[in-house]
């Protein structure tokens, strides 16, 4: 699979801060992509420069196998941001029609493809509602539809599931999974870890302007695992004493276990077949991103406080 975005040793660093510290990765085209990170660990800042609102101070993006030119080559680019971009005062489906022509549509090509959308995400009565006067989820809709009508190359969505309700957010995620098998790439921004496990299929963490992993949903998991497992017996043996595991939890019939160096999960399995248990279920824990996110987030910052100067 080629790559649609390559980012090599990008640098951007404001008078007391270096908000971005030689960040490199690449993004997979049709694939969806999670950018991941505390408040102010430099992914904003990441997105402004992937988009040409800002400029690296150092280092080099290629969009498509070619130097990014952000003046050429943000028609490619799809850019949903966090905060709201929409004029309040002006009519819905004006706003889309004008956005639309922004992003080098004709007329008729930007009514059609209005009309579409609005049509498959719920929203045809909306053409002549003013922006100031829809919901918050209302609003993200209309912002996501107008991020992705000329349909670029490259969707960054920047929160996309705020405000939403369930209904709406399942819509959302449906069209995004859509986009993707259409050939599109999305870079998807977002704190809710249990959507990056659902959605994305390659993350990169960044805090404190570094990059500090990167790589598969799956692959990060295994790298992480701690080596636990979920048994449900039948029934209970009246000791559990193995030299293959230490038991972690117990509730009921349902034990967390770890496995010791040096064994594996047939070690396990063997002691409980042994004693002649019935297993009714047998699965390895893997660790949430949600847990891996905190673990590394807070390791990262407790060691950059343990080198900070002392003042005298």
């Amino acid at each position: 699979m080629s790559k649609i975005l390559e980012l090599r040793n990008l640098k951007k660093y404001y008078a007391t801060q270096k908000a971005v510290d030689d960040i490199s990765f690449s993004i997979e085209k049709g694939s969806i992509f999670g950018l991941l990170g505390p408040n102010g660990a430099g992914k904003t800042t990441l997105l402004r420069m992937i988009t040409g609102i800002f400029y690296p101070d150092s280092g080099e993006i290629d969009l498509d196998g070619k130097k990014f030119d952000p003046i050429n080559d943000i028609i490619n680019i799809g850019y949903m941001p966090e905060e709201r971009g929409l004029y309040k005062k002006m009519k819905i489906g004006e706003q889309a029609l004008y956005l639309a022509q922004l992003k080098g549509l004709s007329k008729a090509d930007a009514l059609e493809k209005i009309k579409f959308w609005f049509k498959r995400l719920e929203m045809e009565s909306w053409w002549n509602k003013k922006v100031e006067d829809l919901s918050k989820g209302m609003s993200q809709k209309l912002q996501f539809v107008t991020t992705v009508l000329h349909e670029p190359k490259l969707i960054i969505l920047d929160e996309p599931f705020s405000g939403l309700d369930p209904l709406n957010a399942n819509l959302i995620k449906d069209e995004i999974y859509g986009l993707a098998q259409r050939g599109c790439t999305v870079i998807f921004s977002t704190h809710r870890m249990e959507q990056v496990e659902e959605i994305c299929d390659h993350i990169v963490l960044v805090n404190l302007g570094q990059k500090i992993l990167d790589g598969t949903v799956a692959g990060v998991k295994q790298q992480f695992k701690e080596n636990k497992y979920c048994i449900k017996l039948h029934q209970l043996p009246s000791l559990i004493n193995s030299d293959a595991f230490e038991l972690v939890e117990q509730e009921a019939n349902l034990l967390t276990v770890k496995i010791k160096e040096g064994k594996n999960s047939n070690d396990v399995l063997k002691y409980f077949i042994e004693q002649q248990l019935t297993i009714e279920s047998f699965n390895e824990l893997l660790p949430s991103l949600n847990e891996i996110f905190i673990n590394l987030v807070e390791g990262t910052r407790a060691t950059t406080r343990a080198f900070q100067p002392i003042n005298a």
